[in-house]
């Protein structure tokens, strides 16, 4: 399945609920992280922008690297999950590989999902998460928008999060900070649209 398709079907699940605020200059961040970025992330944040899904998992902003690194952003859990590698176990056939990481995101579990980068082709680069549920590192071969898609249908044999609010979920909401921000400001709660007296009067 292309790029294309799979974002449709993302699409499907989770649909857009405004345009993205993420602008990102990608010659520049091919040139920082010394390679090309993955087709589908960089569609997802043309499609979507950064931001997050039902209060559960943040998809990173692109940083690139030099950048001075922003809360929650790649280039500080990028850093987190080389920290991280070095010193917790791995599944099987993880054990002995040395994988370039870069973070593309964190859930409220603080599982770290992140790519193996080390191959030439990002178009095959996997999905690697680091679950704080089991304290295990794990390997997906798949894309990122498409490692979305299977949690949101429950396609893998278990849930790779330790978060379980999104698996098999099926229809999720997502929201980039400009859409939250908003929504904060005009009295809301951003995930429920009910008005919220508290909306806002603690920063996000």
């Amino acid at each position: 399945m292309t790029d294309i398709a799979v974002l449709e079907t993302l699409r499907q699940l989770m649909p857009p609920t405004t345009q993205s605020d993420t602008s990102v200059d990608w010659a520049r961040m091919s040139e920082s992280w010394g390679r090309e970025f993955p087709s589908d992330f960089r569609h997802f944040i043309e499609a979507y922008g950064a931001g997050t899904i039902e209060d559960c998992l943040s998809v990173l902003k692109p940083e690139p690297r030099g950048a001075e690194p922003g809360p929650g952003g790649m280039l500080m859990e990028t850093a987190n999950a080389e920290s991280a590698w070095t010193g917790e176990p791995k599944s099987a056939d993880l054990v002995d590989t040395a994988p370039e990481l870069i973070a593309w995101g964190l859930d409220s579990s603080s599982d770290l999902l992140c790519w193996d980068a080390s191959g030439d082709n990002p178009e095959s680069w996997p999905v690697l998460v680091r679950s704080r549920g089991d304290n295990l590192w794990s390997r997906y071969d798949c894309g990122m928008v498409e490692f979305l898609v299977h949690v949101l249908r429950a396609d893998f044999a278990d849930c790779p999060l330790s978060d379980l609010s999104l698996w098999g979920k099926h229809q999720a909401a997502f929201l980039n900070q400009r859409e939250y921000q908003r929504l904060l400001k005009a009295g809301l709660d951003p995930w429920t649209g009910e008005p919220d007296p508290y909306a806002g009067m603690f920063g996000d």
